[in-house]
Parts: C-alpha cells; structure tokens; sequence
C-alpha cells in the first residue's frame, strides 16, 4: 500500500455536518490530504427510500474515487446504515460509516453495559446502533431517542445556549425515563459534536452524574488512522483540505463552524 501515500481521504455526507467528522480528521491525521463532499442539493437523505440512498452514495463514492482516494469515510449515518454493506463489497479501497466505530467506542466506554443512542428521526427509527451495539456485546442495554430539534440549532450557532440546553434536557429525560442508569450517551448525528458542552450540561443535570459522551466523528478519525496504519499509508508532511458541494446552499454561513476553521475555496459540482 506504499503506493497510496499520497492520496488523500475522502468523506462525504448529504450535508455540511460532516464536517465535524473532517475536523476530527483534522486533529488526528494533520499531515492527511483530505476530500469532503457534502450532498446539499439532495439532503436530507434521512425521507429517502434505501434504494435512492445507495444510488446516491455510489455517486458520492464515485467522485470521490475519481480523485483518487485511498479511504472513503461516509459520514451520513443514514447511508453508513443502508449503503456501507453494499459499499464495502464493491470498493478496491477501505470504507467506513458513522454507526460501528461509535458503537465500538461506546461498548468500551460503558462501565454500567447501559447506552444510550440520540440522533435524528431517520436514525433512530432504522435501529443501526441498536443492530451494531448488540452485535458487539448482546447484554449492553441499548435505549434511543430521536432529537431532532437539534440539527436546526447547530446550524443556527445556539452550541452552548440556554434554549438548546432547554431542549437537550427534556430530550434526555425522556430517555432517562427509559434507563436511568445509562452512563454513555452516543451522540448519532454529525451534526451533534459542536453541541457537546450544551448536552454535556444537560445530561449531568438530568441524570444527576456526568455522562461519557461518544462523539462518532472522533471514534471515526480513531479507525481512519487504525486503518491507514495498518496498511502502511499514514501520510507525511502538511495536509491539504477539499471541499464540494452539490449545491452551494449555507456552506459559506455553516462550513466554518462544523469544521471550525475556514474551508477555504468551496467547489459546486453537479452529479
């Protein structure tokens, strides 16, 4: 694999929330070259039928190896869900979702073997955590619950305000009241980690004690550098940053607070 040094990682998400999964990327792997392509023009991919969203994420693989990439993380949780299985048949190249390595780190995280799982509707009704939990341990107890209030306040900024910690609360007592004794919360959504320290307060005031909170997005770039050093294709030097969109739509507005830096130049493609 010496050869694939040089190529970069590619992610791709049906928005810009993917992002948060680019900028773990970021602190992890600095010396990677990285391609990120957020679906815009067709999110959410969330309402969408199975079949639609496995032809969409072969569009966005397509183009991603059409830049020659030796990874193709897929930040979406709904395509990792759907596509990844059918994905990871047909690619020369690694790939990895959103949904194991969350579950991974939350199985080793939970003390009490009690997780709890928020995310968006589409996540939660398609039980993929639920599925890759158990896969890994059949006694952790798994609760979930859809928060989907959440998604527009990230976009809007509100990471560490009074109204989001308001909401986080009472999405959190709700689930409390299915497992008080959950001590791992799995935070199921891309959009979720730049709202960590308003979940974060919400959950100690809620449960009462502090939660291990899993980020998917660092649990991600975690299994990304596993796997380039296992292959022996961890880059060198200073890394390089690539984005597109399908459609321009916010991501002058909402880019640089997911990725937490300036994107710089942003490339609209049509697929």
């Amino acid at each position: 694999m010496a050869e694939n040094i040089g190529a970069a990682i590619g992610v791709f998400d049906s928005g810009v929330g993917g992002l948060t999964v680019v900028r773990a990327l970021r602190r992890a792997l600095p010396a990677e070259a990285l391609v990120y392509l957020g679906d815009t023009a067709r999110l959410p991919y969330g309402n969408k039928s199975p079949e639609t969203v496995r032809r969409y994420s072969r569009l966005n693989v397509d183009f991603l190896l059409g830049r020659g990439v030796k990874l193709v993380l897929i930040a979406c949780n709904t395509a990792s869900a759907v596509a990844l299985p059918a994905l990871a048949d047909e690619l020369s190249v690694p790939v990895l979702g959103a949904v194991e390595p969350g579950a991974r780190a939350a199985a080793r995280a939970s003390q009490s073997r009690r997780v709890g799982v928020i995310g968006t509707l589409g996540t939660v009704r398609s039980g993929a955590y639920v599925r890759a939990l158990h896969a890994i341990d059949d006694s952790l107890a798994v609760v979930q619950h859809p928060c989907p209030l959440l998604v527009p306040l990230a976009e809007e900024g509100w990471t560490d305000d009074a109204v989001t910690v308001t909401i986080a609360e009472r999405y959190l007592t709700e689930l409390r009241a299915l497992d008080p004794d959950v001590d791992t919360l799995v935070l199921g959504c891309t959009h979720y980690p730049i709202l960590k320290p308003a979940l974060a307060r919400a959950a100690e005031h809620v449960f009462g004690r502090t939660l291990t909170l899993v980020d998917s997005a660092d649990a991600m770039a975690a299994e990304a550098a596993a796997i380039l050093g296992q292959r022996h294709a961890l880059a060198t030097g200073t890394g390089t940053l690539d984005c597109f969109v399908t459609d321009h739509a916010r991501i002058t507005e909402l880019g640089p607070r997911f990725l937490g830096e300036d994107p710089g130049p942003v490339g609209v493609i049509d697929l």
